[in-house]
């Protein structure tokens, strides 16, 4: 059951009265410098979309940190992660790492309605996307054959992603030729896995993506956050069917009620994004917890506000404050 969100929808998240050192600030995180080549890395109820943060979605955060790492527990066999540690639920302890130029996303099923989107891409025409030939006659929503791998370029200062070719990922020299083939390896079993775990919770793991970095001794390992309503497309897998031969959208639990309010709302990215108002907000708050329950099978706690005290805790348990 979703926690009751609060009366009025909490500011994004600003800390810049902690005396803390090489501090970043990212769309969605803020992290701290720590010895030993670590991190410490909090999450924030913001909301990206368009590579913009569009809104502050209630408990968000926290579901994005614990179940991130409930996931890279349970994919450290595949490859090694970035996590040494969760102090609080809305803060984690990585290794400082080096991350990748690109970002990996697997897509199972041909959909989406961004432009980087397979289904965009496709139902404009396009046949041959991010370098894969597309059969004619496919659907929206609709499985693909394999799943395939759609890389993107890292927004930065404001750009937003480009899509690339695994190709062109290795000829432009954004990845060395090895590393890319690790990626890749990793990404298809990451994804496999994902699908799984995602079946037997009730849910079906349509997209998602990862981001790789190389740690300080040179090797590969998986950084950031990874199958989360944040990152990944999750549909309920006991409705999809109906929904699929309907032809409306299948019923989600992530971030896809933000996107669509703000493309019905003309939004492209640019300039500030429009208000979402508050039942929008709160059925993706919904979403993210329920997802969270479906997948690690236990109830969500929620963390108390505000969200500054809780944050102080965290780093004061990682011996930084």
């Amino acid at each position: 059951m979703q926690p009751p969100l609060p009366a009025t929808l909490p500011a994004p998240f600003t800390d810049a009265h902690l005396p803390l050192p090489d501090r970043r600030v990212g769309k969605v995180r803020v992290s701290y410098g720590l010895p030993d080549n670590e991190r410490l890395f909090i999450t924030t109820d913001r909301l990206s979309a368009f590579d913009r943060v569009v809104a502050a979605v209630p408990y968000k955060g926290q579901v994005l940190n614990e179940l991130a790492a409930w996931w890279f527990a349970n994919t450290a066999d595949i490859v090694p992660n970035h996590v040494r540690g969760v102090p609080d639920p809305n803060a984690t302890i990585g290794v400082e790492a080096t991350p990748l130029p690109v970002e990996v996303v697997v897509r199972g099923y041909i959909t989406g309605v961004t432009s980087t989107s397979l289904w965009r891409r496709y139902s404009e025409g396009e046949r041959v996307i991010y370098g894969y030939h597309l059969p004619e006659g496919m659907r929206q929503h609709q499985p693909l054959s394999t799943p395939i791998i759609t890389p993107t370029t890292k927004a930065h200062d404001g750009a937003h992603d480009e899509p690339i070719t695994c190709a062109e990922v290795v000829q432009g020299g954004h990845v060395d030729a090895g590393v890319w083939d690790q990626v890749m390896a990793a990404a298809l079993a990451l994804f496999a896995r994902g699908q799984r775990i995602a079946a037997a919770a009730g849910l079906i793991l349509a997209d998602t993506k990862y981001e790789f970095g190389i740690d300080p001794d040179g090797a590969l390992i998986l950084i950031d956050e990874m199958h989360t309503p944040d990152s990944s497309r999750l549909w309920v897998s006991g409705t999809y069917e109906q929904r699929l031969a309907e032809g409306t959208d299948p019923e989600s639990l992530d971030k896809e009620p933000i996107r669509r309010a703000l493309i019905a709302a003309g939004y492209d990215g640019h300039g500030p994004s429009p208000d979402l108002g508050h039942e929008v907000v709160g059925e993706t708050s919904a979403r993210y917890v329920h997802a969270f329950e479906r997948l690690t099978c236990r109830p969500f706690q929620p963390g108390s506000y505000p969200v500054e005290p809780r944050l102080t805790e965290s780093l004061q348990r990682a011996g930084v404050l």
